[in-house]
């Protein structure tokens, strides 16, 4: 089930049911606001319309479906990741079949985000991210050499860490309770931040993770600000300088 809510009033407007399992993740088209998509634990991805109550179509996968993501730029190119280690982009005008495949990843993919119109980025519980080039890929089978770049750094093997782009650069969160900042054309890190966990008898910081991780990211738009927060409910505003 998914539901739709008013953000000005906090009032729930619409109930979106028809995936048979646990839904993942949602995601509105920029270009048209009133289209949105789901993904489900049900190995589906349905599309819906704000102004419609039943389901629009259903794009059926082989396995389930943990992340779904609109092009910024285009109302029909739609892209979603699998727990079968491979990211499936799709031309919602011939939904029948996948328009490319990209395989490199070594686990589920757990999220992915459109970097441009021709740039593609993908999160895996490989403890991996790798950068795709769309013009890169093939029609027919897996597109393996379309990935241009792998980063790697953060730690990600079993948990949802978050994963969020602005300008070229990404972020993460990671399970040894740190945020990772990478830029599209390095492998590796540009910056980290360790959260740190709070004593409960003191109420102050520590350095002891007791298990804690990284679970959400979001950049600011048009800024070098990122929001962050942990497995415990901890929030933080980050600043890369």
């Amino acid at each position: 089930m998914a539901f739709l809510w008013d953000a000005s009033t906090g009032q729930g407007l619409s109930q979106y049911i028809d995936h048979q399992k646990r839904a993942w993740s949602v995601d509105f088209s920029r270009v048209d606001p009133k289209k949105l998509a789901s993904g489900s634990d049900d190995c589906s991805v349905k599309l819906w319309s704000i102004n419609e109550k039943n389901c629009l179509g259903t794009i059926r996968n082989i396995a389930n479906v943990c992340c779904v993501q609109f092009s910024a730029h285009s109302s029909h190119l739609l892209a979603f990741g699998s727990a079968d280690y491979k990211t499936y982009c799709y031309d919602l005008r011939n939904a029948k079949s996948p328009w490319c495949i990209l395989a490199g990843h070594d686990k589920a993919v757990s999220y992915v985000k459109f970097l441009d119109a021709e740039t593609l980025v993908s999160a895996s519980t490989d403890n991996s991210l790798k950068i795709w080039d769309l013009n890169q890929t093939s029609s027919t089978g897996l597109s393996m050499n379309a990935c241009s770049l792998t980063l790697s750094g953060h730690t990600n093997e079993k948990n949802f860490v978050g994963l969020s782009v602005a300008d070229g650069y990404v972020t993460c969160g990671s399970e040894t309770n740190e945020v990772y900042a990478y830029h599209r054309s390095l492998p590796m890190p540009i910056t980290s931040h360790k959260f740190g966990s709070i004593d409960p008898i003191s109420g102050k910081e520590t350095d002891d993770d007791n298990g804690q991780f990284v679970s959400s990211v979001c950049w600011r738009g048009k800024s070098n600000m990122v929001v962050a927060a942990n497995s415990t409910g901890c929030i933080k505003v980050l600043e890369m300088v």
